[in-house]
This record gives C-alpha cells, sequence and structure tokens, in this order.
C-alpha cells in the first residue's frame, strides 16, 4: 500500500511521540487508546516497564503508528478497531498479510475499502472457492486461483523461492 509506505518513511520535521500533531478524531482515539494501553513515550509516557499494556506509539500528521507486545496482540486488536469507530478514524491492520483496511462509512461504523461487498479478507477468499473447495484452507484457494499451468495445489505450493529453479 503506497500511502502506508510513503507514511512509515517518518519524514515529517517533527518528533513522532507528540499526539498533538494529528487531527482532533485521531488525537481522541489515541488518548482513549492509552487508557488500556498506555505510551511507552512522549508527554503521555508511563513510567511502568513491567506493565505488557506498555506500548509504543509513532505519531505523524496522519498516521498513528502502533507496536504491541505480543502477549496482548489479540486484545489490542479489538480495542483498536473499536476505538477507531467509536472517533471516526481509519484502521489498518499492517502485521496481516491480509490486514484489515478500514475506513469511516460516515454511518459511524467502519468498512473495509479494499474488498467488495464488505468481506472480511478470509471471507472475501472463501467467496472465491469453487464446487468441492468448501473445506479447502485459504492459502489452497488462492493458490488454486493463481495456478493457471495446470499443475495440482500441491505443485504450486511451493515457496516463493523455489519458482525461480
Amino acid at each position: 500500500m503506497t500511502w502506508f509506505k510513503n507514511q512509515s518513511e517518518w519524514s515529517e520535521d517533527h518528533s513522532y511521540d507528540n499526539p498533538d500533531i494529528c487531527s482532533a478524531d485521531m488525537q481522541a482515539w489515541f488518548k482513549d487508546m492509552i487508557q488500556t494501553f498506555p505510551a511507552m513515550n512522549g508527554p503521555y509516557a508511563v513510567d511502568d516497564p513491567d506493565n505488557e499494556n506498555v506500548t509504543d506509539y509513532c505519531i505523524g500528521k496522519d498516521i498513528i503508528y502502533v507496536a504491541f507486545s505480543w502477549s496482548v496482540a489479540e486484545k489490542a486488536y479489538e480495542k483498536m478497531k473499536k476505538s477507531a469507530e467509536k472517533h471516526n478514524v481509519g484502521f489498518y491492520d499492517t502485521s496481516a498479510d491480509d490486514g484489515d483496511i478500514l475506513f469511516p462509512n460516515g454511518n459511524g461504523k467502519n468498512k473495509p475499502i479494499d474488498r467488495p461487498d464488505n468481506l472480511s479478507s478470509i471471507q472475501q477468499i472463501k467467496s472465491w472457492a469453487r464446487p468441492g473447495q468448501e473445506n479447502f484452507s485459504i492459502k489452497e484457494i488462492v493458490y488454486s486461483k493463481v495456478n493457471l499451468s495446470g499443475s495440482t495445489i500441491e505443485q504450486s505450493a511451493k515457496k516463493w523461492w523455489q519458482f525461480w529453479k
């Protein structure tokens, strides 16, 4: 995603630990998040190195990149999505290969902007399944869609570097 790549070059002329640089909605989102996941750095930082909820926020004008401890990742993911919707800001899950990209729809809800029919990435891929593939894994369905050579799914399931041999 070009937008994310450009944002994550961190080339803006300011420190990246103060939410005052971003919009009021993003500031409200940040203040909501730090109630559960306190900031590691910046003016809202807590001094609690043993708290697994302490979180690294990297704040730009149009982005807040957040790095959580793996032990709280699932809880943090749900909190981020709910808080993004509450504060009318978008959400992009950068830690997954097919992570959610959600954007406010104007009706108080966030919806995927990168998938037709408002389906999650997993639902979208499952909808590609041909008859007989209903119980296939996501990986098997994807490989069957890109398999243009007529080889079997097992033959297509090589690692990326093996395709160059």
